[in-house]
């Protein structure tokens, strides 16, 4: 019998504000202590943007809108160190609303930050958001690592 895996789909959303920074967040369950862009599993049936604005919405508690797909990042590092191998659907949205963001899965995320994407990231950071960030820093939509 074969062990057949597959391949999950997620969004990773960059949230930029009217400053130039990005929203992160500090994990503190799975991938604990990694910091991260927001984002989560595609539900089945759902667009890419359906499921940004509700995941943006259950995890730091602000409406998102016109999230905008700009890059794909295939997640090799991670299924190397963990057997799950996912793909994210790199995604964009400002955000210049007047509810601050804030921790709404307190059993998942620990702090939030707002950081400029040119300056150095916290460490240690997870795969999937370093690749989304380094794709729209250098406005590309795919790039192999090597």
């Amino acid at each position: 019998m074969s062990n057949h895996q597959n391949v999950v789909v997620g969004v990773g959303v960059i949230i930029t504000n009217s400053q130039g920074q990005i929203l992160l967040g500090k994990r503190s369950s799975k991938h604990a202590p990694y910091w991260s862009i927001f984002g989560g599993h595609v539900d089945p049936g759902e667009s890419f943007e359906a499921c940004a604005i509700r995941e943006i919405k259950e995890e730091v508690g602000i409406d998102i809108h016109s999230p905008t797909v700009f890059g794909i990042s295939n997640n090799l590092q991670t299924y190397q160190q963990e057997g799950k191998h996912t793909v994210s659907i790199c995604m964009h949205a400002e955000y210049n609303g007047n509810i601050a963001p804030q921790i709404m899965e307190e059993d998942k995320c620990e702090d939030l930050l707002w950081v400029y994407p040119h300056d150095a990231l916290p460490e240690p950071h997870f795969e999937a958001s370093r690749n989304a960030i380094e794709l729209w820093l250098a406005q590309r939509f795919y790039f192999q690592k090597t």
